[in-house]
Order: structure tokens, then C-alpha cells, then sequence
């Protein structure tokens, strides 16, 4: 009879230990989750701040014309700016795109650039532009744009175009044959290329979203840098010969 009081008696007490317990789990939770709520607020509080600021930096006021020396200039921000006051409407413009240039290099091409070192309004203003005259069989061989995107349009003739995609996307190749006023994006970065594959010259215009979106030649790069890069070094990318390395070398 004893055994049976006492564990009567034990029963009730262990259940509420055990409702009790389970009360201040769920409320730690709560609190828990709370403070999750609270943490994912501050950071879209922070992103909320600081986004604005990040995509205002590009551009810190209406216009910064480039110039060559700072003896005159107020402002910086990627070249030394002129004193918006003393700006003219030449330095927004440039003249004579519309003129064919002459082909006469090795690859078939002149590309003739519109950027913040030829036309000083575009500084800090992300855009630039190019005139591409391509011979018979010429191209504009397989490069990158370092800070930019490119939109191509033929003005006149048909192109084969395309890009190459990187490694990590497995080096896909995107190409397409154009005609006059077909248009083709080339992604910032990304190796591409241009081949007059029509029966007479061709011209295309493109632009780039950068006042100064560099270019890095493939070709030139690999094999024309200065000094050169060792021969065995390329021999074992290419899988080639070292001779014949240094032979591409001396090409460029």
C-alpha cells in the first residue's frame, strides 16, 4: 500500500515537471526565432542603407568632363574633372563615325573607339562607343572587355559572331551569323569575336557600358606580351611544341 501512495503521489509531480519543462523549451524557441526575425531585419535594414550609397558612387554628380591635368580641375572621380562651369557642348561631342576608316592590319579590321580619352563628357557617365570596319575575310579576333557589356549592331554586310562562356559554365560557345541591323550582346568579361563572312566589307557599331571598357587581345596578350611569357610555359597550356611558341612569339 505504501509502494502504491507514494508512486501516486509521484505521478502527478512528474507531470507537471514535465509540462513545465516543455513550456520554457517553447519558450526559448520563441525567443529564438524572434531574435532570427530580428536579425534578418537589421540586415535588410543595412542593405536598405547601404545599396543606395553603393549604386550612387558611380555616378557623384551630373556630369565630370575628363582632362588631362588637375591645374584646373575640382573634382575626382576617374579622371580630374573640369569646373562644370567651364564646360562646353564640344566637350559632349565627336565628329566623323560616319566616315569608313582603312583596313590595313594583319586581321582584317579597324576599330575606331568613342571613349572618355577622345570625348571628355563621358567620364564617369558608364557608356562608350565603337566603329568596327571589317575588309573581305577580315575580323575582329577573339577578345574581352575587362568593364563592360557590348551591344553590337551591323550597320552593313554579314557577320559571324559569337562568345565563350567560362569554365565553370563549361566553355559554351553562343554564336550567330548577322545581317545589316541585327543586333548581338557580348557579356562583360567574356572572350569573343567577330568574322566578316559576306562577299564585301562590312561595318558594325557597338557599345560598351564603361567610359572605358578596356580590351585585352587573346592573341596579343598570350603570345605578345612584354617580356614574353616563357615559351615551356605556353608550350605545356597549348600543348604544343616550344618552337612552334616561339615562332607564334615572334609573330607578335
Amino acid at each position: 500500500m505504501s509502494h502504491m501512495f507514494i508512486t501516486s503521489r509521484l505521478k502527478p509531480y512528474s507531470r507537471k515537471k514535465n509540462t513545465s519543462l516543455l513550456q520554457e523549451t517553447t519558450s526559448v524557441n520563441n525567443i529564438f526565432m524572434a531574435m532570427k526575425s530580428l536579425t534578418f531585419l537589421a540586415i535588410l535594414s543595412i542593405l536598405a542603407l547601404t545599396l543606395p550609397s553603393a549604386i550612387a558612387s558611380d555616378h557623384l554628380q551630373d556630369f565630370c568632363i575628363g582632362v588631362n591635368s588637375p591645374a584646373n580641375g575640382v573634382f575626382v572621380n576617374g579622371k580630374f574633372c573640369k569646373d562644370p562651369k567651364f564646360a562646353t557642348a564640344d566637350d559632349f561631342f565627336f565628329a566623323g563615325l560616319n566616315k569608313p576608316r582603312a583596313v590595313t592590319n594583319a586581321v582584317g579590321s579597324n576599330v575606331t573607339a568613342v571613349n572618355v580619352n577622345n570625348l571628355p563628357g563621358l567620364n564617369t557617365l558608364g557608356i562608350s562607343l565603337v566603329r568596327i570596319d571589317y575588309g573581305v575575310n577580315g575580323q575582329n579576333p577573339p577578345h574581352t572587355h575587362p568593364r563592360a557589356t557590348e551591344i553590337l549592331v551591323v550597320g552593313e554586310g554579314t557577320l559571324l559572331v559569337g562568345f565563350v562562356t567560362s569554365n565553370g559554365d563549361g566553355n559554351r560557345l553562343f554564336t550567330k551569323t548577322l545581317n545589316t541591323g541585327d543586333v548581338f550582346v557580348f557579356p562583360e568579361g567574356l572572350i569573343h569575336f567577330q568574322a566578316n563572312v559576306g562577299k564585301s566589307p562590312a561595318v558594325a557599331f557597338a557599345a560598351l557600358s564603361s567610359q572605358n571598357p578596356g580590351v585585352v587581345t587573346i592573341a596579343n596578350t598570350v603570345f605578345g606580351s612584354n617580356p614574353p611569357i616563357n615559351h615551356n610555359v605556353l608550350a605545356r597550356a597549348f600543348q604544343l611544341d616550344p618552337k612552334v611558341v616561339m615562332d607564334l612569339q615572334n609573330k607578335f
